[in-house]
């Protein structure tokens, strides 16, 4: 069963349909992110004294292609970091950088 989804953005929202199966996956990818962000955190403040880590991209292809992508080696902390996210169909294509954590608070939000 699929329902809609509503990420909140700096100014506005993307709201789609979304399944649960869909944001359980999601949720994993962002859990990975957030993992990644808390130990380079835990390395120091300087970006460039880190350990390398590897870029998450999520993608998921239902009624439209929603995709999420963070370079975690930019960012200090989990709280500070951004993601870019694209939302696309045939149509319409809307790619923005939106707060990690409201990303997450969401999906937290629409499985609970």
């Amino acid at each position: 069963m699929s329902a809609p989804l509503t990420l909140n953005l700096s100014q506005g929202s993307l709201r789609f349909t979304f399944s649960a199966e869909a944001a359980q996956s999601l949720k994993a990818s962002l859990d990975e992110l957030m993992t990644a962000l808390k130990s380079a955190a835990a390395q120091g403040g300087d970006t460039s004294r880190r350990t390398p880590q590897s870029s998450v991209e999520y993608r998921h292809s239902g009624e439209v292609f929603f995709e999420v992508f963070c370079n975690p080696n930019i960012w200090p902390s989990p709280f500070a970091a951004k993601v870019l996210l694209t939302l696309r169909d045939d149509r319409i294509r809307v790619t923005t950088e939106a707060e990690l954590s409201q990303i997450y608070d969401d999906v937290i939000a629409y499985l609970g």
